[in-house]
């Protein structure tokens, strides 16, 4: 069986799908593992590398495309300028993709997932059950996401973040405020607190409290439900009332804090809007927001995906894709995850996919030219 890693053509886009030091994982399971030229080389890895592992380098897309049964990709399929033709066009019918696919934002791409009767996993689609936790690419690309967010916020804070004594007077540290304890939000408190900021943190989930405090960071309190934490532990999508409630606490914060980082998604739906355009107002010039929830709409009402915008004094950056802006790291992660999920998919002597398994239902997106994710067919039928 082939798998092949391609050259990702999205703009921005510097991971691969697949490092060098997996190759020989899959190698020694009886995979052959094509590569095509380049596909490494903006994540600092070369086809000589590749080729070391044990891995063919392919010219171009189209003979990979045209030789692969398995095809392990970052971002979902899109149109090639270079080629003029889509590369799902350039893939053969019933092979499997593997990748982030956003499959209940895009029902065109799965409606040709169907067309070609392409068996499509998606690591978003990944269950939250512990003998996932190896294949969770969410979850290590979230952790890249918030470490980085703090770094940005150094960038356009004009404050250091510890405390410092010097001849000059005492500095006090900045404080952060993290919205939103997942994973992300998590890694964000710990990275500011390695570099000395004082760290507030608000989440509407109850069982976090603990994990915020144990980081060294105060918990914003608030009256939370219980139903708080959805199936999975996802955060759930709350009622008008209640995110009236949250913002209330989450504003009576603002003022004090030199930089926010909000981390607040719901899978599946927009993110929830915290921080109005009256909230900014509040916040002290040279403050700081920076917005993980930008590509999906954002948490704050002056967000601009992709862009870094000044209003009232106040720096907020939508940052999109930022795993990418650490190319090696992010890439040795996702090439750990889509590789112990290839080596659970095919682990049958004769490579039959068993879908009694749920790792392999629950990310499975379609198969045979039907649609089988409950996930996907929940969001179209709601018009996704």
């Amino acid at each position: 069986m082939k798998i092949g890693i391609p050259r990702e053509i999205k703009e921005g886009e510097t991971r691969v799908a697949l490092i060098p030091a997996m190759v020989g994982e899959l190698v020694k399971v009886d995979f052959q593992v094509l590569v095509e030229n380049g596909a490494g080389s903006r994540a600092y890895f070369s086809d000589q590398e590749y080729q070391d592992a044990g891995a063919q380098i392919v010219a171009d897309a189209t003979s990979l495309y045209q030789q692969a049964d398995v095809i392990l990709k970052v971002q979902p399929p899109m149109f090639n300028e270079v080629l003029k033709a889509h590369e799902l066009d350039l893939m053969r019918d019933g092979v499997t993709l593997i990748g982030f696919l956003s499959p209940t934002t895009n029902r065109e791409l799965v409606e040709r997932f169907l067309a070609k009767k392409i068996t499509a996993f998606s690591m978003e689609l990944m269950p939250r059950v512990t003998r996932a936790q190896g294949i969770d690419a969410l979850t290590s690309m979230s952790t890249v996401a918030g470490y980085k967010a703090v770094l940005l916020a150094t960038q356009y804070l004009g404050k250091f973040f510890p405390l410092l004594m010097t001849a000059a007077g005492t500095i006090p540290p900045a404080t952060v405020l993290i919205i939103g304890a997942g994973v992300a939000g998590l890694q964000a408190i710990a990275t500011a607190k390695r570099l000395g900021a004082r760290v507030e943190a608000f989440d509407t989930r109850p069982a976090v409290k603990e994990q915020i405090e144990s980081l060294g960071a105060r918990f914003v309190e608030m009256e939370l439900p219980k139903e708080a934490e959805a199936a999975g532990g996802y955060a759930r999508e709350m009622s008008p009332e209640f995110i009236k409630k949250e913002m209330e606490a989450i504003g009576s914060r603002l003022p004090k804090s030199d930089v926010v980082i909000s981390t607040a998604l719901v899978f599946g739906k927009k993110p929830p809007l915290l921080i109005t355009e009256e909230m900014v107002k509040t916040m002290r010039e040279g403050s700081v927001i920076i917005d993980l929830a930008a590509e999906q709409g954002g948490n704050c009402e002056l967000t601009q995906p992709g862009k870094v915008v000044q209003k009232y004094g106040v720096t907020i950056c939508g940052p999109l894709n930022l795993p990418a802006s650490m190319p090696v790291h992010a890439s040795q992660m996702y090439s750990r995850n889509i590789t112990n999920l290839v080596k659970h998919l095919y682990q049958a002597k004769d490579r039959q996919l068993d879908f009694s398994d749920e790792i392999t239902r629950g990310c499975c997106v379609c198969r045979n030219g039907e649609l089988v994710s409950e996930i996907v067919k929940s969001a179209f039928s709601r018009g996704g």
